[in-house]
């Protein structure tokens, strides 16, 4: 079977239909903001293809919104990199260059070689803007796996090099070359490169949109839904770190353990919804409050613990303080009644294993702010001697 330049472009228009149907139907209308944008890139460059190629040549208010829907195909492309890539440049290039292409086409010289000239440009160059976004340093992301940015880089730099030079022969050697020329080798090679681009732009988008959702997946394993904290799992991990650094830069690590008092009365009082709005308003105020490079944790139902580097014996009582104005301040608009809670706090210990060691003296000292009437403060035994000579001294 013999392929010309118009069998090729016909196939393009078919994948790019294709393509724009069935990545809705394969990731569906998720919530992942670089997954919508790619699928209505899709859709822009399937209509685009549509309006350029079905009326045939000499259309030019069709050929115009079609040029337009393609540059805005690039557009929405590179928005969903930088969704899946924070942090890339060439967002007013990329936004302006649907009007640049639309405007240079549709009103520009009468003269056909022009306009192709002036489109094919505007295109190579939004291709290679695009391609040196991709190529951009990531400095943060939620996409571990980035091999498919190398795929799509390559796929689309060698269709930007040839759009390129297809407005190079267009403007100058061949000012009225026909854009789907069967005989001529640029044409021939342009439209093998656009349907590999369709295919590789398919696959990057998967790879992309899988690597995402898993890295979500990875994210909502470690944390706490109902208040964003780190639950006990992505706790015990991350305090292995900071046990090692405190040890080994000889600094001291305390650990604040706080239980809301009377939760089950709450709930039974109030109801269950005002129950998980109580725990909700705790970890906020509780996370507003903590030190920068505190690590701040929901270890169960209503049980939070604050692990603090680099603090000393003040450290954890002042953190109190601070906590319980805040919660005094905000629980009477926010919940109408207010919010107790007893805590104790320990000090990271030579003998110490792990971050279990310690929570189980905190623990020890919360239990002793419950015997002792809750909504109270106390150290584990020995802190609170140590405590008064820091203070006096």
């Amino acid at each position: 079977m013999r392929f010309d330049v118009p069998t090729l472009f016909s196939l393009l228009l078919i994948q790019s239909a294709a393509l724009a149907v069935l990545l809705p139907l394969l990731l569906g209308w998720c919530d992942s903001q670089g997954a919508r944008m790619a699928q209505l890139s899709a859709a822009a460059q399937a209509a685009g293809w549509a309006l350029l190629l079905l009326p045939g040549e000499g259309h030019r208010l069709l050929a115009t919104v079609a040029l337009g829907c393609l540059s805005g195909s690039l557009t929405l492309l590179w928005m969903a990199v930088d969704r899946w890539l924070p942090g890339r440049t060439g967002r007013w290039l990329q936004w302006g260059m649907p009007a640049v292409v639309m405007v240079g086409y549709g009103l520009g010289a009468a003269d056909y070689g022009f306009r192709l000239a002036w489109s094919n440009g505007c295109l190579g160059l939004q291709l290679l803007a695009l391609c040196g976004s991709l190529l951009q340093r990531v400095k943060h992301g939620p996409i571990g796996h980035l091999r498919w940015r190398w795929l799509l880089t390559a796929s689309l730099g060698l269709l930007a090099l040839l759009n390129l030079a297809r407005a190079y022969l267009a403007g100058t050697d061949t000012p009225h070359l026909p854009s789907f020329d069967a005989e001529h080798p640029l044409n021939m090679a342009f439209a093998v490169t656009a349907n590999v681009c369709v295919v590789a732009a398919a696959i990057a988008i998967l790879v992309a949109w899988r690597g995402e959702s898993e890295a979500e997946l990875r994210r909502l394993a470690q944390v706490d839904a109902a208040t964003g904290l780190a639950n006990r799992r992505a706790f015990q991990q991350r305090s292995v770190d900071m046990i090692s650094m405190a040890r080994r830069y000889n600094e001291p690590l305390m650990l604040l353990v706080m239980d809301l008092d009377g939760l089950k009365a709450i709930n039974a009082r109030h109801g269950d919804a005002q129950g998980d709005a109580a725990i909700a308003l705790f970890g906020r105020c509780l996370d507003e409050q903590k030190r920068l490079g505190d690590l701040v944790a929901r270890l169960d139902g209503q049980r939070f613990a604050v692990l603090m580097a680099r603090s000393d014996l003040v450290g954890p009582p002042a953190l109190d303080r601070r906590l319980r104005d805040a919660l005094l301040a905000a629980c009477p608009h926010t919940l109408g009644f207010p919010l107790p809670y007893s805590a104790g706090w320990g000090k990271l210990r030579s003998g110490d294993r792990n971050v279990e060691d310690l929570l189980r003296r905190a623990e020890a000292a919360l239990y002793a702010a419950k015997r002792q009437g809750r909504d109270r403060l106390c150290a584990e035994p020995g802190l609170e001697a140590e405590l008064s000579v820091a203070a006096s001294a």
